[in-house]
């Protein structure tokens, strides 16, 4: 059996005594990755609006998260595999997390069925019939080559009765241990790790009893799953609190699918190394853009000749480069540029808003940092400027 702990390491570089957050670096067969990051969500093998090019090298993203279930439907992990792996298909270098795709899967609602052995789902492309166990899933992203894979877990909507969640996060645990065992069988050149997935709805008990059970299988990494399925936000930020310190302090946190920007400080506070959203690319496309000033709507009448540009303290092209009022009129016309631009300029202000709490981390100033993001300071024009790629 192969050791899960050798392609995979991650080192802690300073921690905040006031709150526990912390500074690291993820080394991965795929280059290193500071800690806390965030990772655009590349769902079907691309950040929507982005080139691979733009995000190395623009942007300096480190890692990327891709899909699972859609890429298991189009084209195949097989067919992935034939053609290289994932890395080669979409001519990105660096790391790659993949989900196990339970999210999807739950979310189709009347069309999957689970059982102990799995979950039985049709297709929402073409409603074919198919099959996801803990095993087969590690599987699929093997094929994949992803630097870092997920275990298969069951995601329930908010609200669950106690019941229903106790139910649930004793199957997440039985899947993980079926996958767990299937992974150190299956690994491929050590250059993969495998996170298990701690859920348990909203209840505190039954996080605390997944979080105990799934520290016991001495993964490389965790993940915290079931949030931004209904709930208040700040229940999210609770069940974290509760369900991080359970987890060994030596491996990266993950938190799954969060969340506005202003959130992403609160849970590195809590101990969290790493994050995902579609919010920036999302609501990029949808011409909700996130600046040092507030929120811009681009849509609005107001930037109809509104020559500034989007953000004063951004160094990014789109910035650098357009006003308000082109971008509107990109948007109001439907151009496939304003998704371009929009998107550029929002994945920059996460990563960036990320870089500020890292680098804050390091020399010292987390808590004073922490409580002008909560005051409604987001980012300083210095940092932004010293940070530009």
């Amino acid at each position: 059996m192969k050791s899960a702990m050798s392609a995979f390491r991650f080192e802690i570089q300073a921690t905040c005594p006031e709150t526990g957050a912390r500074a690291g670096v993820l080394h991965s067969a795929h280059g290193t990755i500071e800690t806390p990051v965030f990772m655009p969500v590349g769902t079907q093998g691309t950040v929507k609006g982005l080139s691979p090019r733009e995000l190395e090298c623009d942007l300096n993203c480190q890692i990327l998260l891709a899909n699972t279930y859609h890429l298991f439907l189009r084209p195949g992990h097989e067919r992935i595999e034939r053609l290289g792996g994932l890395h080669r298909f979409m001519a990105w270098p660096r790391a790659i997390l993949t989900d196990s795709g339970g999210f999807q899967v739950f979310s189709l609602d009347t069309l999957r069925k689970v059982t102990e052995e799995g979950v039985l789902f049709r297709s929402h492309l073409n409603g074919d019939a198919h099959f996801f166990s803990p095993t087969s899933v590690i599987d699929v992203q093997l094929a994949f080559g992803s630097d870092i894979i997920m275990a298969l877990d069951e995601c329930l909507s908010y609200p669950a009765t106690h019941e229903a969640a106790l139910a649930s996060m004793r199957r997440t645990v039985r899947w993980a241990q079926a996958g767990y065992a299937h992974y150190l069988q299956r690994e491929k050149g050590f250059d993969c790790t495998l996170f298990p997935i701690v859920q348990g709805s909203m209840y505190p008990d039954l996080r605390t009893a997944c979080a105990e059970a799934l520290s016991e299988l001495n993964a490389s990494g965790y993940a915290i799953g079931g949030l931004s399925v209904g709930e208040p936000r700040q229940l999210s930020q609770e069940i974290v609190g509760v369900t991080a310190p359970l987890l060994p302090r030596d491996r990266p946190r993950y938190v799954m699918g969060v969340g506005m920007p202003e959130e992403l400080p609160e849970y590195v506070a809590q101990g969290i190394d790493m994050m995902d959203c579609v919010l920036p690319t999302r609501n990029a496309r949808n011409g909700y853009l996130f600046t040092s000033q507030g929120k811009v709507v681009i849509k609005q009448a107001q930037y109809l000749e509104d020559d500034s540009s989007l953000d004063p303290l951004c160094g990014c092209y789109t910035c650098r480069t357009f006003s308000k009022a082109y971008l509107r009129h990109l948007f109001q016309a439907g151009e496939i540029l304003f998704s371009t631009l929009a998107t550029l300029h929002n994945v920059r202000y996460y990563l960036e808003l990320i870089r500020r709490v890292r680098q804050s981390i390091m020399v010292g100033t987390f808590p004073e940092l922490l409580r002008s993001f909560r005051s409604g300071s987001i980012l300083e024009p210095e940092v932004r400027a010293s940070n530009d790629p």
